[in-house]
């Protein structure tokens, strides 16, 4: 059974699911990667989610304010060996729930081109494709999406 648990981001085991994150994404963008990484620092995350099956952590994602009305889901993260039992749509759902409690009404996230298993993840969880939000627009690797909080 995944549990997943609400944190900030001063959280060991987020922390850690974050470096291994960043170590695949490194190989994923190549030389794009200090692009991407310039935005995905974690030290002031207020809604961090942590997935756990029997007290280990197998994944993570975050939101972060980005308009009045608006969260940015980051650093959504499953261990490879835990990948397509669902675990991210939990973790998405969570932070979903709790965006919504705390008055938001929609959520966007961007992701990369080279990562198709997230682009099918955010599709088949009622995202929507939108035009690339700053700092993005000009990014031909970029995809970025949008989902109501209804």
């Amino acid at each position: 059974m995944i549990i997943p648990k609400r944190t900030t981001s001063t959280d060991k085991n987020f922390q850690n699911l974050v470096k291994e994150l960043d170590t695949e994404l490194k190989i994923l963008d190549g030389e794009d990667h200090s692009f991407y990484d310039q935005f995905n620092k974690i030290d002031s995350l207020k809604y961090v989610v942590v997935a756990y099956e029997q007290d280990n952590p197998v994944g993570c994602g975050a939101i972060k304010e980005f308009a009045q009305d608006t969260m940015e889901v980051k650093r959504m993260y499953v261990l490879l060996n835990k990948r397509g039992l669902g675990i991210a749509t939990i973790i998405l759902t969570e932070l979903e729930n709790w965006a919504r409690e705390v008055n938001f009404k929609k959520c966007i996230l961007e992701t990369g081109k080279k990562q198709p298993a997230a682009i099918r993840l955010y599709q088949k969880n009622d995202y929507t494709i939108i035009p690339n939000f700053s700092p993005y627009e000009a990014d031909d690797n970029s995809v970025c999406f949008e989902k109501e909080l209804t």
